[in-house]
């Protein structure tokens, strides 16, 4: 209990003073809200360019602690302060701002460069309930097969193209002494990714679409099926996989001690960072046969929005519509390592530019794209159910039916 009061405490400290800031703006000046604070370096050049291109306007760019952000973005919000421009989450990370009416609607008519966005982009950041887009999206993210090749060349096998060549490659890797694969289960959000990994290609490209016209839910045999096939990797993941977490993961597949690591595109420049010298690859997840599509996984990180409240929204405007055009989206993804989804930017990365290719080849991320908007979501229900299953106290088909009918208390498809 002393906890909770404890960040609670922290964060109302952290938005007033934040908005205290905000109240002292000066006229011209654009605050520039987010949850990166990794990425303060890039964002510090993304603006400067931004000032130059535009005389009168300052930047500032103002970060926050990624376990606080929402908190403290809601305490201001609600007094009708935050910053002037303010990164948002995707899909249901969205909703709570927008349907308050915290955050202004972008059009063509305010920020032409919508039109460099592809229809999906735009629809990651738009309100359901009334059509309307409120953020500009920043960049796309795609779920598939981090490979160590230097692991794979010692031990003299290849990247799986099937489930079959998965399993047999993952056999003769153990056999080597090699962690197959890094993940474990004991960071629940890690659970969905790698859920979404392995059981798209098994779910194929429509599924998605017949859950949220009704025609197949979680208890689809499609679905059970696939979530079965996680339980075939519990003997090549880590030793007590199940408690092992994100960062341990991580540093499994960094240090050559696992040859693979089922992760996002988000994780490619933070790995470089970690271990410069890794020399590693990025693939589509295996097929359940030959000859069928190795589908990844694809969502949007989060965008852009502008401050309702905001007393210098045209100021605002401006700096969104910058971070809408190919020569932002063109450095943001030099600089950021992340895929912008900005028209006809170039990807001088070779690493991205064969994630770019594979995202041709993809199906949504599900839970995050689908089903994040109502609680219990879709993705609380999942996380949940992986790490039981996969300690083996919950079968695959208890897992879909717990997700069918958490999820049907809200969602009309559901309720038959």
């Amino acid at each position: 209990m002393m906890k909770r009061i404890g960040r609670r405490m922290l964060a109302a400290t952290l938005a007033a003073g934040a908005m205290l800031g905000i109240a002292q703006a000066q006229a011209g000046e654009v605050t520039f809200w987010t949850w990166r604070q990794d990425d303060r370096a890039a964002y510090t050049e993304l603006v400067a360019d931004c000032m130059k291109a535009n005389p009168g306007i300052t930047v500032k760019f103002e970060s926050f602690a990624v376990e606080q952000y929402a908190t403290v973005l809601s305490t201001a919000l609600a007094a009708g302060k935050g910053g002037d421009v303010i990164h948002t989450r995707a899909y249901g990370g969205l909703e709570q701002f927008a349907k308050a009416g915290y955050l202004l609607p972008l059009d063509p008519a305010n920020v032409p460069e919508l039109a460099n966005l592809p229809d999906d982009a735009k629809a990651s950041l738009t309100l359901r309930a009334d059509g309307k887009i409120y953020s500009y999206a920043f960049a796309s993210q795609t779920l598939g097969l981090f490979v160590n090749n230097e692991v794979f060349k010692r031990a003299g096998v290849t990247a799986p193209t099937t489930w079959a060549e998965l399993i047999s490659v993952s056999k003769a890797l153990k056999e080597k002494g090699v962690v197959p694969l890094a993940n474990g289960t004991a960071t629940a959000w890690m659970c969905e990714v790698f859920t979404s990994v392995f059981t798209n290609p098994h779910l194929g490209p429509t599924f998605a679409g017949e859950l949220l016209t009704g025609k197949a839910t979680f208890e689809d045999p499609r679905y059970i099926a696939a979530l079965s096939r996680l339980l075939e990797l519990r003997d090549y993941m880590p030793s007590g996989f199940t408690g092992i977490d994100y960062p341990t993961a991580q540093q499994l597949f960094l240090s050559g001690r696992a040859a693979m690591f089922a992760g996002g595109s988000f994780e490619i420049a933070n790995f470089r960072k970690q271990n410069p010298k890794l020399d590693m690859s990025f693939i589509a997840p295996p097929a359940p046969a030959a000859g069928a599509p190795r589908l990844v996984s694809k969502f949007f990180d989060g965008g852009y929005a502008v401050n309702a409240k905001s007393s210098n929204q045209a100021d605002a405007l401006k700096l969104v519509r910058w971070m809408g055009t190919k020569q932002l989206g063109d450095k943001f993804s030099a600089l950021l390592g992340n895929i912008s989804p900005i028209k006809g930017v170039a990807l001088t990365d070779p690493l991205l530019a064969e994630v770019a290719k594979l995202n041709e080849t993809s199906a949504p991320y599900i839970m995050a794209v689908h089903f994040r908007y109502e609680t219990p979501t879709g993705s609380e229900l999942l996380q949940s159910g992986i790490q039981k299953m996969m300690a083996g106290s919950m079968t695959p088909a208890e897992v879909g039916a717990s997700i069918t009918q958490g999820v049907a208390r809200y969602f009309k498809p559901f309720q038959k």
